[in-house]
């Protein structure tokens, strides 16, 4: 099931943006800050109307399916992800089960055991700290069984061992036939852990491809405008720059 932007257009945050993206694989949306990366996250998940284009899940229009089927489909983590009520840890991941219209119990057992979450079950919201929310929140899209899962900078607020546990288990997903799409300020965790990186810059895509081709040395200094070179064997490379 393909998920594509089709010359989607935003005045002021996206032009003519256009991309397929594969189930099975770890796709990461990078760019400078206002490059329009998250507005494309939005766009991919019907959340946000293009003026221009369209967003396709399979061929249909993401923005014109049914509610509850697109969010069986697609699950979204927003950059800026609230916990609206203070309910325990288990009963928040559980809402992510929702748009089935049911509360299995084990997608949601096995989305808290992959975010490192069974010592907080019954811990309220309003006890948990920023990296804990992060995790809490991902849990919850990963409880419904979506087959993209589309997550605005879910890294950013993780310490290095939850970032490289949650990547881990995002690969497994992928392996399992998931499409997976993020959106990553991190070039070294794009690079080593990506299958397919877009680079997009003013709303205009840059580069998109292997991560060694759209993450090229002459692509970041045109975007970022660094001088940088990476050393190391792929899948464990670091970005040196200067």
């Amino acid at each position: 099931m393909t998920l594509e932007a089709k010359v989607i257009s935003l005045p002021g945050r996206l032009s003519d943006v256009s991309a397929a993206l594969n189930p099975g694989q770890i796709t990461a949306i990078c760019g400078p800050n206002g490059a329009g990366k998250s507005s494309l996250l939005k766009c991919l998940a019907g959340l946000l109307e293009p003026d221009g284009g369209a967003a396709k899940l399979d061929g249909e229009d993401v923005g014109a399916m049914d509610p509850r089927e697109r969010a069986k489909a697609i699950g979204y983590l927003a950059q800026d992800g609230q916990i609206a009520w203070d309910m325990a840890v288990r009963n928040l991941v559980a809402l992510g089960r929702l748009p089935h219209g049911d509360m299995a119990n084990a997608p949601v057992e096995a989305a808290m055991a992959m975010l490192d979450l069974d010592q907080l079950a019954d811990r309220p919201a309003s006890t948990l700290s920023g990296g804990e929310k992060a995790r809490v929140l991902l849990a919850r899209v990963l409880a419904g069984e979506p087959q993209w899962i589309l997550a605005d900078e879910p890294l950013a607020a993780l310490d290095l061992a939850h970032q490289l546990s949650l990547l881990k288990h995002l690969r497994s997903a992928a392996q399992k036939g998931a499409g997976v799409v993020l959106v990553l300020h991190d070039l070294a965790l794009a690079m080593n852990h990506a299958d397919h990186v877009l680079v997009l810059d003013q709303g205009a895509m840059m580069a998109k491809g292997a991560p060694g081709e759209a993450l090229s040395n002459r692509t970041i200094e045109t975007v970022w405008g660094v001088t940088a070179r990476w050393l190391g064997e792929p899948g464990q490379r670091a970005l040196i720059t200067g």
